[in-house]
Order: structure tokens, then C-alpha cells, then sequence
């Protein structure tokens, strides 16, 4: 798996609230991998690059050496295009980490996409905070991954 497509959402509910994450990993047009994970309180930025980390990480596992990346958040590709500046201090630690992570690649691609493009991930990181509600605080102080290997 050389080339991976990865589509990759954060949600927050109340902005800032419970924030979950969705990833969904492709090689060759066929899902491979998707993760959804609740991530405790935080931004709906927050989330974004949670996601965005969770994705490289995951990238990294199964040694990808290109990989495009597709958000619906304009700032998150914006800012790692380098067309935005990071001005919040709570993200500039998530974005200097991404950025570690994007220099292992031999190519990398950001785009931002339109929100109808990116369903499965939107659901998957919606999904992980409703399942995280429906229980209680159980996973609160701690991140609870939920992952579907496909391969």
C-alpha cells in the first residue's frame, strides 16, 4: 500500500464539547481501514487535527509513501498548505506534530473538499460522540478508539 487516499473529519458538539474523529482510509478506490474515536472536550479544530494525526499515524503503520489527504475544514488544509498562519497556541502543538508526521512521506496532497464529499468520515466522527453520550462519561477523560480493519 504505497498510495492512500485518506478522508478525515473532526466534530465537536457545543464547540467546544465532546469532539470525536473519523478517518477513512483507501488504496486503489477500495476502503481499507476507517477509525472513529471520541476524544473527550475539545474544539471542532481541536478535532480536525486530531484526526489529521490519528490518519498519519496510521499512514505510517501500513507504509504509505504518498498519501492525499481530504478535509471539509478549509482551515486545516489552508494552514498546512502554509496559506493560513496557526495563531491559536491550543493547535500549534497539533500542527507542529502533523507536520513531523507529513515529512516521512515521499509525497504529500491537502485538499479541502466540500462537506457532501467527506460523508463517511463526518459519520464516523459523529457517530463516536453519540456512541460516547448514549454511555455515560466512561471514555470522558481518555480517547475510546473504535477501528474497523477492512484489509
Amino acid at each position: 500500500m504505497k498510495n492512500l487516499e485518506v478522508y478525515i473529519d473532526g466534530a465537536s458538539k457545543g464547540n467546544p464539547g465532546p469532539s470525536g474523529i473519523g478517518v477513512a482510509i483507501y488504496s486503489n478506490n477500495r476502503l481499507i481501514k476507517n477509525i472513529s474515536a471520541y476524544i473527550g472536550h475539545g474544539t471542532n479544530n481541536y478535532a480536525e487535527y486530531t484526526a489529521l494525526i490519528y490518519a498519519l499515524e496510521e499512514a505510517l503503520i501500513l507504509k504509505a509513501e504518498t498519501i492525499e489527504i481530504k478535509t471539509d475544514s478549509q482551515l486545516l488544509a489552508r494552514q498546512l498548505n502554509k496559506i493560513y498562519k496557526v495563531k491559536s497556541p491550543n493547535i500549534s502543538a497539533l500542527y507542529n506534530q502533523a507536520v513531523h508526521l507529513l515529512a516521512a512521506f515521499k509525497k504529500v496532497s491537502i485538499k479541502d473538499i466540500p462537506r457532501e464529499q467527506n460523508t463517511l468520515a463526518d459519520k464516523l466522527a459523529s457517530s463516536a460522540i453519540k456512541i460516547e453520550l448514549s454511555k455515560g462519561s466512561a471514555c470522558s477523560q481518555e480517547s475510546c478508539v473504535l477501528s474497523n480493519k477492512l484489509l
